[in-house]
């Protein structure tokens, strides 16, 4: 693995707008902590990002240096895939808005969102999701890996067999 130098993490942190934490600031293991208490990962870099692009620029950040990159939506999964050793974590925390647009029953929601932010969100619509029976958890982990809620008897599993789920990544990131 890739070594990340102090003058490395100095120039990314000076340009990048969002929180950058290494080990030994007072918020870092915090942010790093993930639901499995026994997951004791270390990253030489959590970049806390807010947006988009700060997500992009991370990444090209962790590419260039051939570091592994980790990302971390709700925390919420039991092998600890959200925390890498030595890498970049991405945390995404702070991307947690919801948007409901209640004619087309659809949420759009930040890749940081926990079902507590989409219930908070939907409820103010009389509407209902079947997201998880744990508030905490992420959404994206859970909708992307499949599982099962409140609502999974009624309205089926939270993602469907039939549903598919696409990403497109750009060659120039």
């Amino acid at each position: 693995m890739a070594h990340l130098s102090r003058e490395d993490i100095e120039s990314f942190g000076s340009g990048f707008g969002g929180q950058v934490l290494t080990p030994g600031q007072p918020a870092y293991d915090t942010a790093r902590a993930v639901w499995n208490g026994t997951i004791d990962r270390k990253p030489a870099l959590i970049a806390g990002c807010h947006t988009a692009g700060q997500v992009a620029e991370a990444i090209r950040f962790a590419r260039a240096r051939g570091l592994e990159l980790s990302v971390r939506g709700g925390g919420h999964n039991y092998a600890g895939h959200a925390v890498c050793e030595g890498g970049v974590m991405i945390h995404l925390g702070a991307m947690n808005g919801v948007v409901v647009d209640p004619v087309a029953r659809r949420a759009v929601c930040g890749g940081g969102a926990t079902w507590a932010d989409v219930d908070a969100a939907t409820q103010q619509h009389g509407l209902a999701t079947p997201g998880g029976f744990i508030s905490h958890t992420g959404i994206a982990g859970l909708t992307l890996g499949g599982g099962i809620g409140w609502l999974t008897g009624e309205r089926w599993a939270t993602r469907r067999p039939s549903t598919s789920t696409s990403c497109r990544t750009r060659p120039s990131m």
